[in-house]
């Protein structure tokens, strides 16, 4: 069954306010600065709508409250498993968004994958983005990072997926969720 953009108002404002992983901000507070990240880089609406949503599945995974978790090598709790959310997102909103939307927020997994393989990448990653990526299948092999620049959105994911390392600023001003909502319903079908 597809959200409606109250639905998704609802999960931002409601469940967002949850920590981001292990992360300094909440969910919100991610996707706010994702989306004012892209805002500011001059992105297409459709680009900053899927930097806003890009991690909504995180909201939507069973058992996302209470994943299970298990201890890293710093000793502090992370996520034992994938939780698959670039994926679990999309049935949800299938139909209320365009593909400019859709793409990037599935891709942006395989975006992060795509880009340890580039030189540098995997030092400007967190260290909680660091335990996921393992999680997630490590860097691409040559052949998955040819595949991955052949897709619809790579390029727009690649981008989204720069603005996601850079969202996880305590305290960070940046437009409220209603600006965002306007910008989510001038792109819905």
């Amino acid at each position: 069954m597809a959200l409606t953009l109250d639905d998704i108002a609802q999960l931002l404002a409601g469940p967002g306010q949850r920590q981001y992983g292990h992360e300094a901000v909440s969910q919100l507070d991610h996707a706010l600065q994702c989306a004012a990240l892209a805002e500011e880089a001059g992105e297409t609406t459709e680009t900053v709508v899927a930097a806003l949503l890009h991690d909504l599945g995180h909201l939507l995974a069973p058992g996302s409250a209470q994943q299970e978790e298990e201890a890293s090598e710093e000793g502090e709790a992370m996520p034992a498993r994938d939780d698959l959310h670039q994926y679990i997102a999309l049935p949800f909103l299938h139909g209320v968004f365009p593909p400019g939307v859709l793409a990037p927020i599935r891709l942006h997994v395989e975006a992060k994958r795509y880009l340890c393989t580039q030189d540098g990448y995997w030092d400007t990653l967190s260290p909680a983005s660091k335990h996921s990526l393992v999680l997630q299948g490590g860097p691409h092999t040559q052949d998955e990072a040819d595949a991955f620049m052949r897709e619809p959105f790579a390029d727009e994911s690649l981008r989204v997926r720069r603005y996601d390392d850079l969202a996880k600023v305590r305290d960070k001003a940046t437009p409220p969720l209603a600006h965002y909502l306007r910008k989510m319903a001038q792109v819905a079908l």
